[in-house]
């Protein structure tokens, strides 16, 4: 498989292999953020090295911010921006970025300016600007769709209550609740609505106590974070990539076999551990261990499923779903439209080429699997839709993803890995 302007998948045949992902994106890009916006010289081990955490590094560093990757160690010297004029900070398609540092630069003094690629420009933020403005800060869009760029004019982060929609990305909430330790007094935060992805806020709370942050939740509907505060430095250890980890569980549901991923256990910090959950209703069968869990792949039925709660994964489900006896229904993730790119609707589309009927629903998908054909797959640059719709040229001859070279945002090595998983 030779990484070019597209890369075709051959069959494989049962598996028989283990795995180590790269780590977390979402635990990297949460903990440089405490750990950049604190005291001391903190240490990342296990750090995802991908184009997502680089554009924050980058970003850290044009805000004056000392910052050292080297392999998967990462050194953070945690400081305050002080700018004495404009910042311009350029952000590509890492949504992460764009909604962790426009809240966290709220906090600080100066003017800032964050923009991104095409495509980020038509990916909602007027919700988190809203809150922000709640908050007494200075923080618009340029644009009439309320996308980015956006500008902040801060002067650092009174504190007082404010609301904050859930429905459209917990990344709204996460990079709110990051932001507000730093508060001149106490914040609080209601949640609007419904939360989606609500593992991914537990998350962030679990990573900003490690580093010395003070937050009551309660039910994940209100959060009340004392201001004055400040992350302390810390070595701290990145778990492997949860979601990439699905790519690898779902490998063996569909070619058979087993394969393990080293590093993850069913305690994990990261929600999408819970996606063999999913395996497991649909008959495979899933083995933990010490600091590893397996799957081993089993004649699969079609299940119903609500997908909130791990919403990245869902591309890799409808991969397994394919060869699933019977159709399968995907619920509550109407959200993920506002991704790198409309996960329904251009899911859909990439998934009828391999011949299976799809119909979209107002908060997911259902898939009836038919007979299946190789296709080439289009992959609108998102990551996920490349390595997710690779999975079925296992089993499936003639399977070509266009653009491979997308899986960079957070897993470069992603198709040398699934190589090494597929090479007797």
């Amino acid at each position: 498989m030779a990484i070019d302007d597209q890369i075709e998948i051959f069959p494989s045949g049962p598996l028989n292999a283990s795995v180590r992902p790269p780590g977390s994106k979402s635990i990297t890009n949460r903990a440089v953020i405490c750990a950049a916006f604190g005291s001391g010289e903190s240490v990342l081990e296990g750090a995802l090295d991908s184009d997502d955490t680089r554009v924050m590094l980058e970003s850290l560093q044009r805000l004056g911010i000392a910052v050292e990757l080297s392999g998967s160690t990462l050194r953070v010297s945690g400081g305050e921006p002080r700018p004495a004029g404009l910042v311009e900070l350029f952000v590509g398609n890492s949504g992460t970025t764009m909604r962790f540092l426009g809240a966290m630069l709220a906090t600080c003094h100066g003017r800032f300016r964050l923009d991104g690629v095409p495509r980020m420009r038509e990916r909602p933020i007027g919700d988190l600007l809203d809150t922000l403005e709640q908050l007494g800060v200075s923080a618009g869009s340029e644009r009439s769709n309320r996308c980015p760029p956006v500008l902040i004019d801060a002067n650092g982060l009174a504190g007082g209550r404010a609301e904050v929609r859930g429905d459209i990305s917990s990344q709204f909430l996460s990079g709110l609740l990051m932001a507000c330790p730093r508060a001149r007094r106490q914040v609080t935060l209601c949640v609007n609505g419904e939360l989606v992805s609500q593992p991914y806020v537990e998350m962030t709370l679990g990573v900003m106590r490690a580093f010395g942050a003070e937050v009551e939740a309660t039910g994940l509907r209100e959060f009340r974070i004392p201001g004055g505060q400040r992350y302390q430095a810390r070595h701290y250890a990145v778990e492997p990539d949860a979601s990439a980890a699905s790519y690898f569980w779902a490998a063996a549901a569909i070619a058979g076999g087993s394969v393990t991923v080293e590093g993850l256990t069913s305690d994990s910090l990261q929600g999408d551990v819970r996606f063999v959950d999913c395996l497991r209703q649909m008959g495979c069968e899933i083995r933990t261990g010490n600091a590893a869990i397996t799957v081993v792949g089993r004649p699969l039925r079609g299940i119903d499923v609500d997908m909130n709660a791990i919403s990245d994964t869902v591309q890799t489900l409808v991969a397994v779903a394919l060869f699933a006896d019977g159709p399968t229904t995907i619920r509550g993730v109407a959200h993920i439209r506002h991704k790198e790119t409309d996960r329904i609707g251009d899911l859909a589309r990439e998934v009828r080429k391999l011949g299976a009927t799809v119909d979209e629903l107002p908060d997911g998908l259902r898939i009836q699997p038919g007979p299946l054909r190789g296709a080439v797959i289009d992959t609108y640059q998102d990551h996920r839709m490349a390595m997710s719709l690779s999975l079925p040229g296992l089993r499936t001859p003639g399977v070509v993803i266009r653009d491979p070279a997308c899986t960079a945002k957070t897993y470069p090595g992603f198709f040398r890995d699934l190589r090494k998983l597929t090479t007797p």
